[in-house]
Parts: structure tokens; C-alpha cells; sequence
């Protein structure tokens, strides 16, 4: 019997064979093709008996006092979800009352990368960022380029538990400077995330997210008191677009942009570009206007290159022009730090000083060639860049 990666992974290469409409692994779906326990799991029995039993509770949940229900109050799905089943993200399980985490302390991918390539260009240019993730997100963007996590359940991977201490002193032995929590939705293990950065701080570390921005106000309020930099994916400007593309909705994610705003951790935020999806004039300029009148001109903004992935393998990469009309749009509309994204050695991925316009950090793929910031201003005419540099 195939496990259940391995027939999504099939699954997502018959899906333009299929007409481009991918699969809906829903637990019905699974049931009809093999023997589950009480949760709806399949395949993978024993290793998800023991990832449950070894499950910490979870935090933001609430109980709806009937039937042992509880309602998940990490993200803006708000799940409400019986005894034995999960939420949408797959990794919260409710058992016998009590909601659960199968995801704290068992990453499933960890690599070191440059602090550019999640991308972060105003936060310590050059840094490495010791980067993990687990499985599960509450998206299903059909454009994932890391479905193989974000889109797996936990009990596809086996892992080793990984304590937040014991991961912090892996990271200090790699000398990296900076814990980037990435690759899957971190929000799915917020958890985990906050003990981790809380430790982190302690030994002088930094800690950054990389998230769809789609978590509620308390945890990401939690979220910031511990985490320096965050960048939001503000996959574009339309509810429509969130809820045929990626099953979710874009209100929530404009809330969060705004409370990280406000709040003192550095922001970042990317719009991956998809062709015919998000790519007209009208989304992208709408997409300028509210990023310049709601945030304003100084959040750096990252337009970046499609490469067909997962459910959208129909579709060809952004075309550079357009991205460059994006970057064209948001200079003009007065944002400061607008940049063309997944696409090596382009004039739009260095930073410009807004003052005399001269190249203050010069990139070359997700290396630093040139640097001009000094404390924080411009070398040449003492201008302020914002950002982080030290």
C-alpha cells in the first residue's frame, strides 16, 4: 500500500492530465481507499497512534462544551472540530476534549540559507538563517511551491522530537545568526515557534517568520513580542482570488499586515506575481494603493517570479516586464523599497537610497556584493534606510 505522499505526489503530476482541477484529499476520500482509525487518518497507523499520544496540548482553542467540541482559535478558519478530527491544517487534533499539537518539536526540514532568500533584504543583509519547518498549513494555495510539506500531514514524515533548547544549541553550533521559521505555514506550530524564539533571545539570537499572514490577532500578538522580523506573503489584492486560488480569505491577512505594522518587528512583504491569476493592472495598482495608504512608503515590497509548481504546472513563469510594471507601480505611487523577486541579477533586487537614488546594497542572487548601509543611513548622503542592519 502506497503511503498517503506518495499518492499526493502522484495525484498533483496527474493533474493537468486531468484538466488542472488537482485532487481534494478530504477524509471521506481517504476512507474509501483504506482502512482508518476513529480520526478519519490513514496509512500510516501506528506512527500517527504514537505521534498523538505524545501530542502536547495545544494553545487558542477554546471548548464548546458539548459532545467534547472544541473550536480552534489560532487561525481565521476557526474550526470547530469533534472529538477524534482535526482542523483544515490537518495538524491540530482534537482528543476526547482537548486540542492538540502533532507538530510541536518535530520539524521536518532544516537548512541553513541565506536571510536574502526567504526573502529578507532589510534585515541583516548577509546573515545565514538557520530555517525550519514542519508539516501543514492552513492554505492550499494551488501554486505551492513547498507542497510536499504545507500539504502533508504529519504523520508523513517520520520525525525525531527536536526540544526548542536542543534546537537553539544546533543553531548556535552552526553559527547562524538568525532562526527562520519557513518552508510550511509556521503559524501551524506556534507553539513550538514561540518557545523557540523565547529561548533563542536569551542566547542573543534573532528570529524571523515567513507566513501567509493568517493567524488571529492573540497569537500573532504573542508572535511578535518574541519574533524581530516577519514577511507576509499577500498572495494579491482580491477575495476572490484567496478563495478560488488558495481556499482562504484575504481580510484576515490585511489585519495582520496591519497589527505587525504597528507593532516593533521589522516587516516584509512579498506578492508572488501568477499570470492571469493576480497579474492585472487593476489588482496590482489596488494592491500598491493599499500597501502605500495603510502601512506606507517604507515596508520593503517584493514582486516575485512564478515558476510553475504543483497544481499549476499550466501555467509559464511571470514574465520579468510584468514585474517590472509591478516595481514601476508601487516607485511611482511613492513606496521606497520596491523590488523585482526570483529573478537572479536584476537591477530591481538592490536597494536604492530614496534620498540620492544610488545603490546602497548591490545583490547578486542571494549574496551581498556591494554594501553602502552605514548605521543605518545611506554611505553617501545620510539618508535613513529602513530596515534592520545590526
Amino acid at each position: 500500500m502506497i503511503s498517503r505522499r506518495e499518492f499526493l505526489s502522484i495525484a498533483v503530476r496527474l493533474a493537468p492530465i486531468l484538466g488542472g482541477a488537482g485532487v481534494i484529499l478530504s477524509d471521506p476520500f481517504w476512507q474509501s481507499i483504506s482502512a482508518v482509525d476513529g480520526s478519519g487518518l490513514a496509512f500510516a497507523g501506528s506512527y500517527t497512534d504514537e505521534l498523538t499520544r505524545s501530542a502536547p496540548g495545544a494553545r487558542y482553542w477554546t471548548s464548546l462544551h458539548k459532545d467534547n467540541i472544541v473550536k480552534c482559535l489560532l487561525c481565521a478558519h476557526g474550526c470547530v472540530i469533534k472529538s477524534g478530527q482535526r482542523g483544515q491544517c490537518r495538524t491540530r487534533v482534537n482528543i476526547s476534549g482537548q486540542l492538540r499539537s502533532l507538530v510541536y518539536g518535530r520539524p521536518v526540514s532544516i537548512h541553513v540559507d541565506p536571510i536574502e532568500k526567504k526573502p529578507f533584504y532589510h534585515f541583516l543583509p548577509g546573515a545565514d538563517a538557520y530555517s525550519i519547518g514542519t508539516s501543514g498549513c492552513p492554505f492550499q494555495c494551488k501554486f505551492c511551491q513547498n507542497w510536499e510539506l504545507s500539504q502533508s500531514w504529519p504523520e508523513d514524515y517520520r520525525t525525531t522530537y527536536i526540544p526548542p533548547a536542543t534546537l537553539v544549541r544546533s543553531v548556535l553550533s552552526r553559527k547562524a545568526r538568525v532562526i527562520a521559521f519557513t518552508y510550511n505555514e509556521p503559524t501551524v506550530f506556534t507553539e513550538y515557534l514561540i518557545d523557540i524564539a523565547r529561548n533563542a533571545k536569551k542566547q542573543g539570537l534573532r528570529s524571523v517568520l515567513i507566513s501567509c499572514g493568517f493567524m488571529n490577532e492573540s497569537p500573532l500578538t504573542d508572535m511578535c513580542r518574541v519574533l524581530d522580523a516577519i514577511k507576509i506573503d499577500l498572495k494579491g489584492y482580491s477575495e476572490h482570488f484567496y478563495r478560488t486560488v488558495s481556499n482562504a480569505e484575504l481580510r484576515p491577512v490585511l489585519r495582520s499586515i496591519k497589527q505587525i505594522a504597528k507593532s516593533r518587528t521589522h516587516l516584509e512583504i512579498v506578492n508572488l506575481v501568477v499570470p492571469t491569476l493576480n497579474d492585472s493592472d487593476g489588482m496590482l495598482q489596488e494592491l500598491v494603493n493599499w500597501i502605500m495608504g495603510e502601512i506606507g512608503p517604507d515596508v520593503p515590497v517584493h514582486f516575485s517570479r512564478f515558476h510553475p509548481d504543483y497544481q499549476l504546472l499550466n501555467l509559464p513563469p511571470t514574465p520579468i516586464t510584468t514585474l517590472e510594471r509591478a516595481r514601476d507601480m508601487a516607485i511611482d505611487k511613492g513606496i521606497h523599497y520596491a523590488y523585482v523577486g526570483n529573478v537572479p541579477d536584476h537591477p530591481g533586487n538592490y536597494t536604492y537610497c530614496p534620498g540620492c537614488k544610488r545603490i546602497v546594497i548591490r545583490r547578486q542572487g542571494f549574496f551581498i556584493q556591494e554594501m553602502n548601509v552605514k548605521g543605518g543611513r545611506c554611505a553617501f548622503c545620510r539618508r535613513k534606510i529602513a530596515g534592520v542592519w545590526t
